[in-house]
């Protein structure tokens, strides 16, 4: 073929070029030979022809001998490359494809080769901390299941942190929670805590628990920041979390194997929740999940600030039945109030509080207070330096449930409440 561009250099001995010359006078290079630059630089599929098979080029001969024999000179041709990298007074750039001058045309995987990032960390089992879990995720040593994402889920936030667990005796986890903070009107901060327990003889209740969690806390955020009352946006975000928990019902869904023959009955869960804004203590509930309130100053007493819906709630309140009697009969943990399509006339509970004193707010499922039911019995296990440090103690407190037992999964988020001493300086204790 006849030329077509100009070179400046000859490719093979970098000799001067006079326009119009076919042949280098130095070297004998062939410049019909030399490829045509690309105008551009296009974007190849890795897996396209283009980038597994590009155009050949013909190798340089020198009067001097024979071309490179195969493997010889291969890191010598790609070294009179004209463009290439740390070539001076040359232009460096990249490559659309694998340059074929670097190995010979008919080496196995001359053309062939695509780079590939660098494979990630193999996980190691929780069990043993020694095997290599597989793409099922089962420890190749011991063969131990590994958890998923959902079986243990930690999270800080600024002045608020929480922790759930799967427990012992479930085989998935079907708490959520949700943790957030934002600014009022003022400036002044807010922070919110949200804790859900699916109903287990419900049909999908994780899917009713992450629902509710995630929609109150969107609804409280956006009231909050708008002005909104504390107590009152914390009422409008558990009727919001119940339209979001009676949609599920309307979502058609396919029935697993092993629950084929299982009535299958509307998502429900129940709900608790905590806001500190503007020095209040906002709570809010549906249900048998709960909030306590512990003191910095233990020797100050510690309270519960909701009132379950339950069977065993609704027998010490008609006084038919003492608290510890009530809460011993097998009856007691029947809700009465709940989130759901088939739950009754919902009834969201809120409670304001204004506490003349630092402490922490525990919000929590079942699965931890079943273990430390009483606020005495709460604020024993709460650690001293929870309020200053909310995440470790939230580990301490889903620690104590699982020593316990472990019979339910079990959720808590430590939310602390700071009280500036009346008469302090700002900015001092």
């Amino acid at each position: 073929m006849s030329q077509t561009h100009q070179l400046a250099a000859c490719p093979g001995c970098e000799e001067p070029l006079e326009t119009g010359d076919l042949f280098c006078g130095a070297c004998g290079y062939d410049l019909s030979a030399v490829p045509e630059p690309p105008l551009d630089h296009p974007t190849i599929e890795l897996a396209s022809p283009a980038a597994a098979v590009p155009p050949h080029v013909p190798r340089p001969t020198s009067p001097d001998g024979p071309a490179a024999a195969p493997g010889a000179g291969a890191e010598a041709a790609q070294g009179e490359q004209p463009g290439q990298p740390g070539r001076p007074g040359q232009e460096a750039y990249a490559l659309a494809a694998p340059d074929p001058r670097a190995a010979e045309p008919d080496a196995p995987d001359a053309h062939t080769h695509v780079a590939r990032p660098p494979a990630a960390p193999a996980k190691v089992c929780v069990a043993c901390r020694a095997g290599r879990v597989d793409g099922d995720g089962y420890c190749e040593n011991c063969g131990h299941a590994q958890p998923r994402e959902r079986d243990h889920m930690e999270q800080e936030l600024g002045g608020v942190s929480a922790v759930s667990d799967r427990g012992l005796r479930h085989h998935r986890n079907e708490d959520s929670f949700a943790l957030s903070s934002t600014a009022l009107p003022d400036g002044s901060p807010a922070v919110v805590a949200i804790v859900c327990d699916g109903v287990s003889s419900a049909t999908r209740p994780d899917e009713a628990s992450a629902a509710a969690a995630a929609t109150a806390n969107e609804s409280l955020l956006a009231a909050l920041e708008q002005g909104t009352h504390p107590q009152q946006a914390m009422h409008d975000a558990i009727l919001a979390a119940a339209e979001a928990v009676n949609s599920l019902a309307a979502e058609p869904v396919q029935a697993l194997p092993h629950e084929a023959h299982r009535h299958q009955n509307a998502p429900a869960c129940t709900l608790v929740g905590a806001v500190s804004a503007g020095g209040l203590l906002v709570v809010g509930w549906v249900g048998d999940s709960r909030a306590y309130w512990v003191p910095d100053d233990r020797t100050a007493a510690p309270a519960r600030l909701t009132e379950d819906d339950s069977w065993a709630a609704q027998m010490v309140a008609a006084r038919l039945m003492s608290e510890a009697d009530a809460y011993a009969d097998e009856r007691a943990h029947a809700i009465t109030g709940w989130l759901g399509a088939d739950a009754y006339d919902l009834d969201p509970h809120t409670a304001s509080f204004k506490p003349d004193r630092s402490g922490v707010v525990v919000v929590c499922t079942d699965g931890l207070w079943n273990y430390a039911e009483g606020a005495e019995e709460m604020a024993r296990v709460v650690p001293v330096d929870a309020a200053a440090q909310p995440l470790r103690g939230a580990r301490v407190l889903v620690g104590h449930a699982l020593d316990g037992g472990g019979h339910d999964n079990v959720t808590v988020a430590l939310l602390p409440f700071a009280v500036e001493p009346q008469g302090a300086a700002p900015g001092r204790p």
